[in-house]
């Protein structure tokens, strides 16, 4: 898969089994009802796409920018008809349009396979709440982030408060970064945890990173690789008895793959590079 285009995202294939979304709405990648549509159906679709993706680096193509939120303007005109409607019905409308943005972008999260996100830049808001639905996140040196959404009067409704608590290990700082909407730099970010890496410098830098973690993910088996991250998010939601018995069955059919004795029959004879696996859904 070489380049396709979309009309916000800009996605590509760097290397092998690897894709490259880039955010791309000048300018500064605010998030219209299209932006946010088209940002989930393209991480719905990876899940039965027919090229053999086995891991996918989320970034921004503005040098300056992963994502300046929520564009407020598109998002007054949502409920712009909803004025002369008494309260309740009001009410439903108002949470019919947040679940649809909830879904949108809990995508990576419902995405198979791995989801990298490199984020560099302005990280504001709606921001947090992307990232916070991958299943790392690297960020640049530059990035500066905000749980913007009280300064605007309203509590963190897409994710970011749903996924601190169970993704970051300093509930204090969490908490403060939240009351407060105060910016915030990588290395805090880092310290909260909801970063695991800082790159030094911009885009280019985290981005190349990222990457390279994508294509060392990629060359392990898809099955397992697909297994871990479904397994793990099992785990975060279950208690360990439940998820031993869930991990239990669902390698009672994993383990009927090729890959593994692929993989064992490489680490024995000590072969350069990796095994080579078959695709999760062979081109028909």
């Amino acid at each position: 898969m070489t380049s396709v285009g979309n009309k916000y995202i800009k996605i590509s294939s760097p290397s092998p089994h690897v894709l490259l979304l880039e955010l791309n709405r000048q300018p500064v990648n605010a998030f219209s009802a299209e932006f946010w549509n088209e940002y989930g159906c393209t991480f719905d679709a990876l899940a039965r796409h027919p090229d053999d993706i086995r891991a996918v680096v989320l970034s921004s193509a503005l040098p300056k920018v992963f994502t300046a939120g929520i564009d407020f303007q598109g998002l007054m005109k949502l409920g712009a008809g909803e004025a002369a409607m008494d309260p309740a019905r009001r009410a439903l409308l108002t949470r019919d349009d947040i679940l649809d943005i909830q879904h949108a972008i809990a995508a990576p999260e419902r995405c198979p396979i791995p989801v990298i996100a490199a984020v560099h830049g302005i990280v504001i808001g709606l921001g947090i709440d992307i990232i916070s639905a991958c299943d790392v996140r690297y960020t640049a040196s530059d990035a500066r982030f905000s749980i913007k959404e009280v300064d605007m009067g309203l509590a963190a409704d897409v994710g970011t408060l749903a996924h601190l608590p169970k993704i970051t290990g300093n509930h204090s700082l969490a908490r403060e970064l939240a009351f407060t909407g105060r910016t915030f730099s990588s290395d805090e970010a880092e310290k909260l945890g909801l970063v695991s890496r800082v790159v030094e410098g911009g885009r280019d830098a985290v981005v190349t990173v990222a990457l390279q973690l994508a294509k060392d993910i990629a060359s392990k088996s898809p099955v397992a690789v697909i297994g871990t991250k479904h397994l793990l998010l099992h785990a975060r939601d279950h208690s360990v008895a439940e998820n031993l018995q869930y991990t239990a069955t669902w390698n009672s059919a994993a383990l009927q793959a090729t890959d593994l004795e692929q993989a064992v029959k490489a680490g024995m004879a000590k072969l350069k590079g990796s095994p080579t696996f078959l695709p999760l859904r062979p081109k028909l």
